[in-house]
């Protein structure tokens, strides 16, 4: 993964409990980076290794990380993609129709990313099924978490209920409902 993702681990970790904490995150996970780099591709397993790391470090589960990370990563780590996210959808339900779009525009300028692939069905005024298939294994609560961070980006409660894996296609199928 890019450094970017490590750079936003580090950031949530350091607004949660200090710069103390995250050098032990790395310590506990065997990295030695002192920093890193946001367009350098990093190995997949560090970045597993650090959430781990950090998941122990605030006494939780890797899944209550995954989600915290997801949410944080649209709340804070992503403003510094604003036009890039504003461009993506004046409201939730376009914002998640265009996911596709909005990584198609990222990996221009990250050439090695291996992106998530997201796709809508069931669309209606108040709902979608949104289909998110990746090549990294055990990344969907990272998903959820970013599905709560882009409702409160858009003020809009939302439910979001969990169909697991599609057998057919190995995506991991959420339906996302608000306004009702």
């Amino acid at each position: 993964m890019y450094g970017l993702v490590n750079r936003g681990l580090e950031q949530m970790v350091v607004t949660a409990r200090g710069e103390d904490a995250w050098t032990r995150v790395k310590q506990a996970a065997g990295v030695e980076e002192q920093l890193f780099m946001t367009h350098h591709a990093y190995p997949d397993a560090m970045t597993i290794a650090l959430l781990g790391a950090t998941a122990d470090e605030l006494g939780t589960t890797m899944e209550e990380i995954l989600e915290r990370f997801g949410e944080h990563w649209v709340l804070v780590t992503a403003k510094d993609y604003g036009s890039l996210l504003d461009a993506t959808g004046k409201d939730l339900s376009e914002f998640l129709r265009n996911l596709p779009n909005l990584h198609t525009r990222v990996a221009l300028s990250y050439p090695h990313l291996d992106p998530p692939r997201f796709r809508c069905t069931e669309v209606t005024a108040t709902s979608l099924c949104l289909h998110y298939g990746s090549s990294r294994r055990g990344l969907a609560p990272f998903v959820r978490g970013l599905l709560r961070g882009l409702a409160m980006r858009f003020e809009t409660p939302i439910d979001i209920e969990s169909r697991g894996e599609d057998p057919a296609t190995g995506e991991h199928v959420f339906v996302v409902r608000w306004g009702a």
